[in-house]
Parts: C-alpha cells; structure tokens; sequence
C-alpha cells in the first residue's frame, strides 16, 4: 500500500491518502481540516477517492470529513461506535479549539474489531485500541507491514488520555496487546508527528518501558 501524509490544521495532524498502487483506488484517512488543501493533494496524486476512514472522534481527525464525503460523493468509515458521543458533540468541540462550525457527524459504517475495510486490492484489518478515546481503532495493512495508528502511539510518545472516557492503562494495555505483537518491522503513521516503527518504539519510547 502507498501512503501520502497531508499535515492539516494548527495541530499538525496526519491527514494520510492511502492507495492500492495496482488499481489506484485510495481511502483518506482523518481529514481533521484544510478541505481544499486535501482536494489539491489529491488531485496531484492521481487516485482516485474511494472513502474516508476515521479512526476516532476528534475534531482535529474528523473536522472535514463531511465535506469531503460530499464533494467526493463518497462514504465515512469507522471509528468504533464507542466514539458516537464525540462525533455528536462536535461543535462544542469546534468552540472549545477555536474551529469553525462543525456540524455532529454520523458515519455510514461504525467498524468493530476484527473486521477488514478494502482499498483496492489492499486489506486492511481493524484492531480496537481504546485509551486515548474508547472507540479508537486502527488499520493494518498486514502484507505490506502498515499501521495507521491514530492517536494512540507516536515518534518517542503515546495519546493523551485525559479527555473524557480516556485511560492511560487502557491506552498502553492496547499498545501492549494489539500493536507491538504486529511486529517490529511494522512502520506506523501516527496522527502527529514523524512516522516510526514499533520495533524503535518498542525499544525506546519512554512510556513503553
């Protein structure tokens, strides 16, 4: 699978196009803002849009999901529907960090573990990993060893868990269980910040230790 990473909003969040380099077909994935900017990239890429998948319910991930899903009339994937009380309580979201209006969200599919989304000829698989928020997943490209990892691990750090119904035990326990078993030749793409892989993170992310 090939990736692209877009750094949108004033958080520097990873807006990443993923897509399958046989037939094209891409899925975007957290677009938290900048729509036109996004539009631009994608246009260079010559890919074609396929879905947006979320992987939770932040404003600063899910921010232009909506318009994007209409000017590409394509559909919202995901996160897990633990997160529905963030994606409903997105414009007090908005007023909180100085965004615009962001209207509540529904997406078309809620994604629950263990299920696959595919892009092209790439299948993603869908692993739970709540902590920074309880519906929180991520998506695994397992044959082409590529994590979209959200919010929940980074380059050196982890996600806060001190926003409502976060937990930091759940937070590590899912990095523990769910991520570092992948494998450590995986390379992940965060919601923030350079990319890694679990091994580095294994060895050397403080919070790991």
């Amino acid at each position: 699978m090939n990736y692209h990473i877009i750094p949108v909003t004033a958080f520097s969040q990873n807006c990443s196009v993923i897509w399958c380099p046989e037939t094209r077909e891409a899925a975007l994935v957290d677009p938290g803002g900048d729509a036109d900017k996004i539009k631009q990239e994608i246009a260079a890429l010559n890919v074609e849009l396929k879905q947006i998948l979320l992987t939770h319910g932040h404003l600063d991930h899910v921010g232009a999901a909506a318009e994007l899903a209409e000017h590409y009339g394509v559909k919202i994937v995901g996160p897990h529907k633990a997160d529905l009380f963030w994606l409903e309580g997105l414009p007090t979201q908005s007023q909180m960090f100085g965004f615009g209006y962001c209207a509540p969200l529904t997406p078309d599919r809620w994604l629950e573990e263990g299920e696959t989304v595919s892009v092209g000829n790439v299948t993603l698989e869908v692993l739970l990993c709540p902590g920074h928020t309880p519906g929180h997943i991520v998506f695994f490209d397992r044959v082409g060893r590529l994590l979209v990892s959200g919010d929940v691990i980074f380059n050196g750090g982890v996600g806060r868990s001190d926003f409502p119904q976060g937990s930091h035990s759940d937070l590590i326990a899912s990095i523990h269980t769910k991520l570092l078993p992948l494998g450590d030749d995986v390379t992940f793409i965060p919601g923030h910040g350079p990319i890694s892989t679990l091994g580095r993170e294994r060895i050397s992310n403080p919070f790991l230790q």
